[in-house]
């Protein structure tokens, strides 16, 4: 039978309440009488109820965090930015991945509701608008994540992805590619559906230049390399002259079905970019020609907001911060 905390107080000669002022209050406490309840904690191996004392606080010392894809380097670089910012302000990050799974993510919210945690970061997989909400209603704060909701009221760290596009496929054109080709995943996220707008505006400023879409079920490495063996399945003259993938991995398995699969050059018959700029972008067999967001600068404003956000829910303070993209040019686009 675990020890208890009237089984600490017999053992030290103190009363219950006395342990819990230790536990909770030691400045309420005289040092020999702490001194003697730790040793009883010690002895017994005593372990603390954290999960009923934060139902009885109304609140835990963690923040749920919910990204598309945990296995995606750029998320783990969000997560990691996010976990060293919380670390400093004593609390604990929650870390669920969607999986880009709209009904997933809805579990994890309920799950963080139901553990009272002081607030929620959120990459959304769908239109979460409703369930967000909720959660605000119940007074736990919500930040977005590399997302923003036009006209909502909720707080938001995201990249410019217009522009980020548009720099990727204004780079390829610039080195006189013509027949591009965007490969993306599906249009309920909204960071593939703002970086085609980009693609398709610089696209639009070129005469003679064409864009074609590739969707994608996924943003994953198995179905980059699908879409690269599809591509080189075309006759010569069918192909795109240059790509621009949604995001890295799909650059990375796009490299695979081109090159490796298929036999193409990359840049010499195939130009391609990727977007994200992932630790390995510029260790890949053709290193990887990218569009650069600050993946840790984000996790860790996302939680400088939130905690703004817990201390003066009406503050003043800047409720949606947007950075901008950086293009990195390497082999991949430019030989």
């Amino acid at each position: 039978m675990a020890t208890s905390v009237r089984d600490v107080a017999v053992a030290a000669g103190v009363s219950v309440g006395t342990v819990s002022n230790v536990l909770n209050r030691p400045e309420k406490v005289a040092p020999a009488t702490v001194e003697r309840v730790m040793a009883a904690i010690d002895e017994l191996g005593f372990v603390r109820n954290d999960a009923a004392r934060q139902l009885r606080a109304g609140s835990s010392r963690s923040i749920g965090m919910i990204v598309l894809d945990a296995g995606n380097p750029f998320f783990a670089a969000v997560a990691r930015g996010a976990e060293a910012r919380a670390d400093a302000d004593g609390l604990s990050v929650l870390l669920g991945n969607s999986d880009e799974n709209a009904a997933r993510e809805a579990g994890y919210l309920e799950l963080f509701r139901e553990q009272r945690v002081n607030g929620v970061l959120i990459t959304p997989a769908s239109d979460a608008t409703e369930n967000l909400e909720r959660l605000r209603g119940a007074g736990i704060p919500v930040v977005l994540v590399d997302h923003e909701i036009a006209g909502s009221e909720l707080c938001s760290v995201s990249v410019d992805d217009v522009e980020g596009g548009y720099l990727a496929a204004e780079h390829l054109l610039q080195q006189g590619r013509r027949r591009l080709a965007f490969v993306g995943g599906p249009p309920t996220i909204a960071q593939v559906t703002n970086r085609l707008e980009g693609a398709r505006r610089a696209v639009a400023e070129v005469a003679g230049a064409r864009l074609e879409v590739i969707e994608m079920p996924t943003l994953t490495v198995l179905n980059g390399r699908a879409a690269g063996e599809a591509i080189v399945a075309r006759e010569a003259a069918d192909r795109p002259d240059a790509i621009f993938a949604a995001n890295d991995l799909l650059a990375v398995g796009l490299v695979q079905g081109l090159t490796i699969l298929g036999g193409l050059r990359v840049p010499d018959d195939i130009a391609l970019i990727g977007y994200d700029d992932i630790d390995f972008a510029s260790a890949t067999v053709v290193p990887l020609s990218s569009v650069r967001q600050p993946a840790e600068e984000i996790g860790h404003t996302a939680v400088e907001l939130l905690l703004k956000t817990i201390a003066d829910p009406d503050g003043k303070y800047e409720r949606r911060v947007r950075f901008r993209p950086e293009l990195v040019v390497r082999e991949s686009s430019a030989g």
